[in-house]
């Protein structure tokens, strides 16, 4: 195995799913430093810069696009690998969005973690290309605008039928649902607050020019 330079940052707002990840990549020998969300991550990468960044798109405070957008303004921290790891961001137009911010690589959760260390090793035994430019504010805000509101709407759809479906069950089977269905509202109300900063920093950027 190649060994990294730097650290592994892993940006993960789930426990579980970041402490997998951590003890999976330490157990094959890597360094491994964490972050919550896209701000401390910023914080992180200031203290030491990583190899990879390993990150989640959908987090409070600052999300996994918004971390790379920022990243790849700044020349010091432009070409640093970026995997995105998302279960809510996996269409095509994610995906290419996600790749015209400069990621690296994409992988769905859940997480296969054979396929994932895989990944990784490829990242320090293949060239990595260039990150491309990065998007200007306008640009990236629309496009994230765009993203944001198509989840908005297949998430009114996921909840409008778990809703109908949840009326037409009988009481035993209710429960399963009724977590998804929290769970589901849950990341709408996410999805309505970030959608909600994006448009009024879209608002200030084109007010602005």
């Amino acid at each position: 195995m190649n060994v990294p330079r730097g650290p592994l940052l892993i940006v993960e707002d789930t426990a579980d799913t970041l402490n997998l990840l951590r003890v999976t990549l330490e157990f094959k020998g890597y360094r491994v430093i964490t972050a919550r969300n896209g701000r401390e991550a910023l914080e992180a990468v200031q203290r030491e810069l990583p190899a990879v960044i390993i990150t989640d798109i959908l987090m409070p405070g600052m999300d996994g696009f918004s971390l790379v957008q920022r990243l790849r303004i700044n020349p010091g921290t432009r070409n640093i690998p970026v995997i995105f790891l998302s279960a809510t961001y996996i269409s095509p137009e994610d995906k290419q969005f996600a790749m015209t911010l400069g990621a690296s690589r994409f992988i769905e959760k859940p997480i296969d973690t054979e396929d994932f260390l895989k990944t990784i090793s490829e990242l320090f035994t293949k060239d990595t290309p260039e990150s491309p430019q990065p998007l200007d504010e306008q640009e990236f805000y629309e496009g994230y605008q765009k993203r944001l509101e198509v989840k908005l709407q297949h998430k009114a759809t996921q909840i409008s039928r778990t809703e109908h479906l949840l009326e037409t069950l009988p009481e035993e089977e209710k429960p399963p649902f009724r977590t998804t269905l929290r769970q589901a509202r849950e990341e709408r109300e996410e999805i309505e607050q970030e959608l909600a900063q994006i448009r009024e920093l879209l608002r200030k950027t084109t007010k602005s020019k």
